[in-house]
């Protein structure tokens, strides 16, 4: 399959500037995937009405297909045609945040989505995305648009389009190149199916922020303990990983350090994940720095594209540190975590 690639530099005025977004959404609307910039990472799109379109997401990501898949919109109007029993607290989080990085699990209206979509649920999660070419992309298209990570299965998500075309070259139709997304990490996803919203993903829009709209936020069992089956689309896996396995470090940096040495002397080539404040003080086969601990989005931003860098080094083990669970730090320990497997060293 020959994968077109079209660069859109200039964000200013979309509809006439740039006909390949029309020759994009015309490729959505003939059910082929196309994969596109959204404000957290890039997306991998489909038509979410067509049982057709919505395989190939799943065929180009080696995606197991009980996952379901996040239902991205441009409108209010496409919202009331897939969903219904929208709670007061829910609309006060659609008047706050969208567009934007929060995904809403609410009750599937009629037969209009496929059932890909859902899983077979009887909710679907649905976000109005803060990007101008993903907005006008769905708009373009004129049909709501299923999209998860633009990745491989388990592997890193995208935040830049060469991701995208180093795993899914060939696998896809199109690939629309805006640019480098900001958020960095994927959209909170929050049920709004119960009496209290629930976080069920932590990401892009963070508790403190949702509790500021409307009280009280609860959060998915799932997130607090292990050994409960998550509910979100794109948790049910193991997700993020790059190829050397990753372990999580819970202490200081000469705790660290002694790691790193333990392992140089087994003869690994150790690489670690750190900061700015830490590079200087960190010495191994390989040290990036992703963001700093003073503002923890500069590591969200970065987090997807650092844990890809580690697969163009010769490195048999990634040692990372551990970040503050406040804010957006718990959506990058929640990515940390996924990508380690859990794995933690605590220093005592």
């Amino acid at each position: 399959m020959n994968t077109n690639l079209w660069t859109v530099d200039d964000l200013t005025d979309l509809s006439t500037s740039y006909p390949q977004i029309a020759q994009a959404a015309k490729m959505l609307k003939e059910n082929e995937v196309v994969a596109f910039p959204t404000e957290t990472v890039y997306g991998l799109g489909a038509n979410a009405c067509s049982d057709e379109a919505v395989r190939k997401i799943f065929e180009a990501k080696g995606r197991p297909s009980d996952n379901p898949l996040i239902v991205h919109i441009a409108s209010q109007e496409q919202l009331n045609d897939i969903v219904q029993d929208i709670p007061d607290y829910a609309n006060q989080l659609i008047k706050e945040f969208w567009p934007g990085p929060l995904t809403l699990v609410l009750r599937k209206k009629g037969e209009l989505l496929s059932d890909f979509v859902t899983a077979g649920l009887d909710t679907v999660g649905v976000r109005m995305p803060d990007h101008p070419i993903a907005l006008e992309l769905i708009k373009e298209a004129n049909v709501p648009v299923a999209a998860p990570s633009a990745n491989r299965s388990g592997k890193p998500s995208p935040t830049q389009a060469s991701h995208v075309y180093h795993d899914l070259k060939g696998r896809i139709s199109g690939i629309v190149d805006g640019g480098p997304t900001g958020v960095g990490v994927e959209s909170t996803v929050v049920d709004c199916t119960s009496v209290i919203p629930t976080i069920l993903r932590p990401g892009g829009v963070t508790k403190e922020q949702l509790e500021a709209v409307v009280g009280e936020v609860g959060v998915d069992q799932a997130l607090l303990e292990e050994g409960h089956a998550p509910k979100s689309p794109g948790m049910k896996y193991t997700h993020y990983a790059p190829n050397a396995p990753i372990i999580v470090v819970d202490g200081s940096r000469p705790f660290l350090q002694t790691l790193i040495n333990q392992h140089k002397k087994d003869g690994k080539k150790v690489g670690v994940l750190t900061t700015e404040e830490g590079k200087s003080e960190l010495h191994a086969a390989k040290v990036i720095a992703c963001g700093t601990r003073e503002n923890l989005q500069t590591v969200a931003a970065n987090l997807y594209d650092v844990l890809r860098k580690f697969d163009q080094e010769d490195v048999d083990l990634i040692l990372s540190e551990s970040f503050p669970q406040a804010g957006v730090g718990e959506a990058v320990m929640n990515r940390l975590l996924k990508a380690a497997g859990n794995q933690v060293i605590v220093e005592e």
